[in-house]
C-alpha cells in the first residue's frame, strides 16, 4: 500500500463529506466554512443553486478519493491513473495559487479567510498528490508507452 495517496484519499473523502453536511446543514454550515453570506441565505432560502454547486463539488471529491486510493493500491488500479494524479495535484496546485491571490482581493463573496485557509488546504492537497504520484512513479518504473 502506498501510504501518502491513502492519506491523500482520505482528505478528498473528508472533504466530500463536509460539503454534504453544507448541502445537509444549510447557512450555517456555508457561513462557517466561508463560502460567503450570498451562499449561506440562498440555502436558508430553500434555492436549489447552493445544492447543485455544492453537490457538484462533492461528486468531483469523491472521484478524486477513488482516484488517489486506486493509486494507493486499496482499490483496482485505474486505467490512465498517474495521468489523472497529476491533473489532481495541478488543480489543486493551480487552485492553492489563485486563491492565494484572492485572499487580497477577495471574490465570490468570500472571506479573505476563506481564500487563505482555502488555498493553503488545497496546496497540502496539490502537494500529497504530487508526492504521492512520484513515489507511484519510482515503485513501478516507467509508465509503458
Amino acid at each position: 500500500m502506498q501510504g501518502t495517496l491513502a492519506i491523500a484519499g482520505a482528505c478528498n473523502a473528508v472533504a466530500a463529506l463536509l460539503h454534504i453536511g453544507c448541502i445537509l446543514f444549510g447557512g450555517p454550515w456555508y457561513r462557517f466554512f466561508g463560502a460567503g453570506e450570498h451562499m449561506a441565505r440562498l440555502a436558508e432560502a430553500g434555492h436549489v443553486m447552493p445544492t447543485l454547486v455544492t453537490s457538484a463539488i462533492v461528486l468531483v471529491l469523491s472521484s478524486w478519493a477513488v482516484v488517489a486510493w486506486s493509486g494507493a493500491g486499496l482499490l483496482p488500479r485505474l486505467p490512465l491513473l498517474r495521468t489523472a494524479l497529476s491533473l489532481i495535484a495541478g488543480i489543486y496546485l493551480l487552485r492553492g495559487l489563485v486563491g492565494l491571490y484572492w485572499v487580497a482581493e477577495p471574490v465570490m463573496g468570500n472571506s479573505p479567510m476563506f481564500w487563505l485557509w482555502s488555498s493553503l488546504i488545497c496546496l497540502s492537497l496539490g502537494g500529497l498528490h504530487g508526492v504521492g504520484l512520484w513515489q507511484l512513479s519510482r515503485a513501478r518504473g516507467p509508465a509503458p508507452a
